[in-house]
């Protein structure tokens, strides 16, 4: 929780927020609430009250960590040797490109 609670203030302006049950706290639920943010995390099992969140939706977040575990692959992108933060995007933007090619 305190990495969400220190960049909840800085996320941008989006519809949807996609977490997994590590992030289920009603604090976290009232200030993505606040901010215009709909949440779609699931419950906690010890969670007394169900939450209800898009279940179709949630399913589909697997795509956002299948990409980010391809970019892994490539060992230039995992070990970030480049410290340049320009030279670094554009690694990750060149193992993208050739990763949606392949």
């Amino acid at each position: 929780y305190i990495g969400a609670r220190a960049l909840v203030s800085s996320l941008p302006k989006v519809e949807w927020l996609l977490g997994d049950r590590g992030y289920d706290a009603d604090w976290f639920r009232e200030a993505l609430k606040d901010k215009g943010i709909r949440a779609c995390i699931p419950g906690r099992k010890q969670r007394k009250k169900t939450v209800k969140y898009d279940k179709r939706r949630y399913r589909r977040r697997n795509r956002i960590e299948i990409m980010f575990g391809r970019l892994k692959d490539w060992r230039r992108v995992a070990t970030r040797y480049d410290r340049c933060p320009k030279v670094f995007l554009s690694a990750i933007a060149l193992a993208a490109l050739v990763i949606y090619w392949l």
